[in-house]
């Protein structure tokens, strides 16, 4: 379990974040939701150990923390399998194993026939599946991801969200997903967490009971439709930050 407790951050003279208080259970998906600049890429950060937290408190028991940003965050020397492995090498997995392992996952998230080219050589979005497949490679049974998916094509991008799916539901796997897009939260999440403002803080907290098999594209839309009549969840998403801070 992960658990923050009143927490804030500040980064200079910025408060980012502001009494954040919410936690992460065993197998749970949990999705940040709010506009550009109210800190959910910070609280994330924060959640991973990136940074130092102002006040409050941040714990996390899970056994595995791995962690998926906006950039790939790939070595350029080394091929994508190496990439994919490079957690297995740091935990001395012989060679043989590691590459087997990240081969299957390199299958799993459609790169099978790219296993020996350097990132310069994938697109943007094979890099991101690449960082993916190298944050599950560690066996980590907490992921956090900050919009792993806005760099794919729509096909793509449904079959990275079917793949994370699976991941929580048939493996047990918690998450914590930071996303602009409610939809993409609502197919993911058991909550959805909404934070708006300057300092961030939560304004509103959404359980999804409907089961993952039965969230069609008509239940999404209907769903965030849903969300956005709450006047709160209406108001975060109008709201406009005079900086970028998230």
């Amino acid at each position: 379990m992960m658990e923050l407790r009143n927490a804030s951050l500040q980064l200079g003279p910025n408060r980012i974040l502001e009494a954040i208080n919410f936690s992460v259970q065993p197998g749970e998906s949990v999705c940040l939701v709010g506009p550009s600049g109210c800190g959910k890429t910070s609280l994330l950060r924060l959640a991973a150990g990136l940074v130092d937290i102002s006040g409050g408190s941040v714990e996390n028991r899970f056994a595995c923390t791995a962690a998926v940003f906006q950039e790939p965050r790939l070595l350029p020397w080394r091929r994508m399998l190496d990439n994919i492995a490079l957690g297995l090498k740091a935990r001395s997995v012989p060679r043989k194993e590691r590459l087997e392992i990240a081969r299957e996952l390199a299958d799993s998230v459609g790169l099978a026939d790219k296993y020996t080219l350097f990132p310069h050589e994938l697109s943007g979005g094979m890099q991101q599946r690449v960082a993916l497949a190298r944050a599950l490679a560690v066996g980590a049974d907490l992921l956090l991801l900050d919009e792993p998916f806005s760099a794919l094509d729509v096909g793509l991008r449904n079959e990275a969200q079917e793949l994370v799916q699976r991941l929580v539901v048939d493996r047990g796997i918690a998450s914590l997903l930071v996303t602009h897009d409610l939809t993409e939260a609502l197919r993911l999440a058991h909550r959805v967490v909404v934070i708006s403002g300057s300092p961030g803080h939560i304004v509103y907290e959404h359980r999804v009971d409907e089961p993952f098999a039965s969230r069609t594209q008509s239940w999404l839309y209907e769903a965030a439709a849903h969300l956005l009549r709450q006047p709160v969840v209406n108001e975060s998403f109008l709201y406009k930050p005079q900086s970028e801070v998230a």
